[in-house]
């Protein structure tokens, strides 16, 4: 995986190592480590390290645990990177003992937390980091897909209108139409990464049309019955409700090889006065979005956001030969679900950093075929699945997605 981390223990003699100070502070490194002085470089690679744990933050790259070789004779941590532009590989090293002794580093004692940076995503059980702020259901105040009873009304557990009114179950473990020696091995063994990389292809992006994620969660959760993957909130923050192994209920057809997210935007409509009730303009004629509460909150969670379109006009464009006015995203927005796109494509590679276009090039707003979206693998808008929806919407500015995720 590009820009990704290895760990193995290897017996091997140290020649050389070059050391520098480590002067990023403690709150930017992608691990603590017990003595600031301790650093690596290797040409044109940086590297921390702490007995704990080696890690480089990239955009889909893996999150390891350090593994202790066995033996007292120069026993070593090492950790091939191959850089992720320049394809440089570098390997570093460093004697177990030695560590010990002149750097103070100590292994984790057992019941150690083993702290989390707030920035990754979750594939099978194994963290990913992003570079964009990320809330797992895992995580107080986040959105839990996996809980079997309602959100926001928590003494009732079968949503309001439920899809599948028998179960209270909003998502699927199993992906249909797999092989069935795949589909064997995954009863069996659970999804593991490998597997999921074979058969996930497609990143299906919704606009939520309820403003907000905490909106938006108790529509899903405690009314429909439906699930997504994730949650895209104004200020930027991702929510991820489920595990990408998970089939969430999300794009119909697609949902078996698919990963969803849901951004919180009102919508677009041919009308655009339905929009009027949520935008407003402030004194100096910049637009902003006036977001619904949700049992008395927003749920926004950054403290005094104001969420600016992207754009200070409603856009007006064509999705399905209808003409339609929608407000922007917001810059954070934007910044996140860029960096999401990009971890996503490192971490299940079929899914292409590219959206169906036609033959000049420009992105195509109708429905693809049924013969057309099995062939495709990439990033499309639920209206690249069916005619019936239109998101995510005319103002939706793709050349400023895809560009920034390769």
């Amino acid at each position: 995986m590009a820009g990704g981390w290895s760990g193995l223990a290897e017996n091997r003699r140290v020649d050389s190592i070059m050391r520098k100070p480590c002067n990023k502070p403690l709150a930017a490194r992608s691990h603590p480590c017990p003595n600031p002085d301790i650093g690596l470089t290797f040409g044109e690679g940086a590297l921390e390290i702490s007995s704990a744990a080696l890690s480089v933050v990239d955009p889909g790259s893996f999150e390891p645990r350090a593994r202790k070789g066995e033996g007292a004779d120069m026993v070593i941590q090492a950790c091939r990177w191959t850089h992720p532009i320049r394809g440089i590989r570098a390997v570093a090293a460093l004697p177990f003992w030695g560590c010990l002794i002149a750097a103070g580093c100590v292994g984790p004692r057992p019941g150690t937390p083993h702290e989390r940076h707030g920035e990754e995503i979750v594939a099978c059980g194994r963290f990913f980091h992003t570079g964009a702020p990320v809330v797992l259901w895992l995580d107080p105040c986040g959105y839990d897909a996996y809980r079997v009873e309602c959100r926001f009304t928590p003494d009732r557990a079968l949503p309001a209108d439920a899809v599948h009114a028998d179960s209270p179950a909003r998502y699927g473990s199993f992906r249909r139409h797999m092989p069935p020696d795949d589909t064997a091995a995954v009863r069996e063994n659970g999804w593991e990464l490998e597997m999921l990389r074979k058969h996930v292809d497609l990143f299906v992006l919704h606009y939520d049309a309820c403003g907000t994620s905490r909106r938006c969660f108790k529509v899903l959760h405690d009314v429909r019955g439906l699930s997504v993957h994730f949650l895209l909130d104004v200020d930027g923050t991702i929510y991820q409700t489920l595990d990408l192994k998970e089939r969430a209920w999300h794009a119909g057809p697609a949902n078996d090889r698919s990963i969803g997210i849901e951004i919180a935007n009102m919508g677009a409509y041919e009308d655009r006065a339905k929009l009027d009730a949520w935008y407003s303009r402030n004194a100096q004629g910049r637009v902003f979005f006036e977001p619904p509460l949700t049992d008395g909150r927003t749920g926004i969670r950054t403290p005094e956001f104001v969420a600016y379109p992207a754009q200070n006009e409603a856009v007006r464009g064509r999705i399905h030969n209808r003409d339609l006015w929608q407000y922007d995203l917001t810059d954070a927005q934007y910044d996140s679900l860029t960096k999401l796109v990009a971890a996503l494509t490192r971490v299940l590679p079929r899914i292409r950093p590219d959206a169906p276009r036609r033959p000049t090039g420009e992105i195509r707003a109708d429905a693809l075929t049924p013969d057309e979206l099995a062939r495709f693998s990439g990033i499309v808008g639920h209206y690249h699945i069916t005619e019936s929806k239109v998101d995510p919407g005319p103002a939706f500015d793709w050349a400023r997605v895809l560009p920034g995720s390769r």
